[in-house]
């Protein structure tokens, strides 16, 4: 039966390391994940207000399909600043792809950001936001364990009126194949039943990972937009304001034009965590990345794995969002 790795990280996808920089004056924070080498990805964006950068690069149809870390950041279009100190770094390393041997190294480094300029932190940061080297110290910082809840990228998230997070859960599907999710839970819509106390995701939790909370009785879930009045009054309603960034990885081999398919699938996470999700508000982004360490059967069958690897996706961003928000409220490192 999947169970979590060891883990319950996105780190339990061997290769990868995270780290956090956070930044209490300004209530923000970056997370940068780190791959041992290049990993083949793609990402898909269902969100109507969204802020990245190199997302293109990620798309089937372009030439590059690879990333040597990806970058997720507070900050809105300023938060976009981490990934150019990120990438300074690693190609100091010698990380990334060179145009001839001798040649400067190319780091991929794509981001995607969420929108906490209007939590009361201190942004009065003139010409010099403080993201490049936030960037620079979470990369400095990536281990293979790190934190949850309000630290890094989760630093200023809310999820719907309350505060959000940053979460991670990983599952072994079996045949020496692991899934795993890191998110930063920052939309519009509610991570909570009506009764403020179940999570959406509670279906898919495992081993009470973030409270064990279980609905006691029927509820009331025909307002499509619960608590209207009160984003409004946050100033939640703006394209742009929120968001779910994700990134799924496993150790499977697959081609940038798999890793579309499970970043697709690996959206239904979003919609079985957050009532309402996509909306023209969010920025809803979901990276996919790939080790390449273990092959996958030829011929008919490997379709099959590749939706196995794409559902398991989603069920690991449902439960990473509820873990966030878990710890983030101050839920135990088990439940």
């Amino acid at each position: 039966m999947p169970s979590p790795g060891p883990r319950n990280l996105l780190t339990d996808v061997p290769g990868i390391t995270v780290g956090h920089a956070t930044d209490a004056t300004v209530r923000s924070g970056v997370t940068v994940i780190r791959t041992a080498a290049a990993f083949t990805a793609s990402v898909d964006i269902r969100g109507g207000g969204p802020g990245g950068r190199e997302t293109a690069a990620l798309e089937p149809e372009n030439m590059v399909g690879q990333l040597h870390a990806l970058v997720l950041a507070g900050g809105s279009v300023f938060g976009l600043g981490a990934a150019d100190g990120v990438a300074a770094v690693l190609s100091q390393e010698g990380a990334g792809l060179r145009l001839k041997p001798d040649g400067m190294a190319i780091p991929i480094v794509p981001a995607a950001v969420l929108h906490d300029l209007a939590n009361g932190g201190d942004k009065a940061w003139g010409l010099q936001p403080p993201y490049r080297a936030l960037g620079q110290q979470a990369l400095a910082a990536a281990e293979q364990t790190f934190e949850l809840g309000a630290v890094g990228a989760g630093r200023g998230a809310m999820a719907g009126v309350l505060q959000g997070g940053l979460g991670s859960a990983s599952l072994d599907i079996g045949g020496g194949l692991i899934v795993a999710a890191l998110v930063v839970a920052n939309p519009i819509g509610s991570v909570y039943m009506p009764d403020g106390q179940t999570f959406w995701a509670w279906p898919w939790e495992i081993a009470g990972e973030f409270g064990g909370v279980r609905p006691l009785g029927d509820m009331d879930v025909s307002d499509p937009i619960p608590q209207l009045s009160r984003l409004d009054e946050l100033g939640r309603l703006h394209a742009g304001a929120n968001t779910t960034l994700v990134a799924v990885a496993c150790n499977a081999a697959l081609s940038t034009a798999d890793c579309k398919r499970v970043a697709i699938m690996a959206h239904d996470g979003i919609a079985r965590a957050v009532r309402p999700a996509h909306l023209p508000f969010d920025g809803d982004t979901v990276f996919a990345m790939a080790s390449g360490a273990m092959a996958l059967a030829e011929g008919p069958r490997r379709q099959v794995d590749v939706g196995r690897i794409g559902s398991a996706a989603a069920d690991c961003v449902a439960r990473a969002i509820a873990r966030g928000v878990h710890r983030a409220r101050g839920g135990s490192p088990r439940g």
